[in-house]
Formats: structure tokens, C-alpha cells, sequence
């Protein structure tokens, strides 16, 4: 099994649609870091497990200094922004995103999935 990692800083605002009162509902700002693994049994035609500048352009290009619920079909958690960089970044399997320091969500492809 062949693994790469690729480790990206995001500047982005967002806010968050919940259902309790809290400061996070109002538009803010992070420095993400965005952290995913991707990894495959067979390299391809090129002699890789993903092109790092395919996922380059599918998370940062995409999401630098942005309004997050302006780019993204969801409310922009950092556990569903996991969740979405795994779902479209050609062979993921887990993805890491930190908002701030000490706060970090993680989604992991189930085998099931």
C-alpha cells in the first residue's frame, strides 16, 4: 500500500448555522490547516497515489480566503469540511482540519464506505 500526505493552510472565514446561541453563528475568520492522507494499492499511470497539486487546487485554490458557506453546499464544521476534502480528493482515506490551535476534527473513510 503506497500513502502520501499533504498538508494545507487555509486562511477562510465562515459561520456556523446551529441549533443553540453562540458566538460561532456570526461571521469569523480561522488559519485552517487542512491535513490529507491519501493512499492506494497500485500507483497510477503517472507513478502516483494522488498528484499533490490536484489536491492543491481542489481545497486551497478553492477555499483561500474565502466565505466558506459561500463555496461549500454545507454548514462549513470542521468535521464536515473533513468529511467533503475525503469525498473529493481522488483516493483519501482521512482528513484532518484544524480551525485553531487545540481545536481538530478528523473523518476517516470506513471500509464500508
Amino acid at each position: 500500500m503506497y500513502y502520501v500526505k499533504k498538508r494545507l493552510e487555509v486562511s477562510a472565514a465562515h459561520r456556523l448555522d446551529l441549533s443553540y446561541e453562540s458566538k460561532c453563528s456570526c461571521l469569523h475568520g480561522h488559519n485552517w490547516i487542512v491535513t490529507v492522507e491519501c493512499r492506494a494499492r497500485e500507483l497510477n499511470a503517472d507513478g502516483m497515489v494522488t498528484d499533490f497539486t490536484h489536491v492543491k487546487q481542489l481545497i486551497h485554490d478553492r477555499l483561500d480566503h474565502a466565505v466558506l458557506n459561500d463555496v461549500l453546499p454545507f454548514n462549513p464544521t470542521a468535521e464536515n469540511i473533513a468529511r467533503w476534502v475525503v469525498d473529493n480528493v481522488e483516493n483519501a482515506w482521512r482528513c484532518e482540519v484544524q480551525e485553531s490551535e487545540g481545536n481538530t476534527a478528523v473523518y476517516e473513510r470506513d471500509d464500508d464506505d
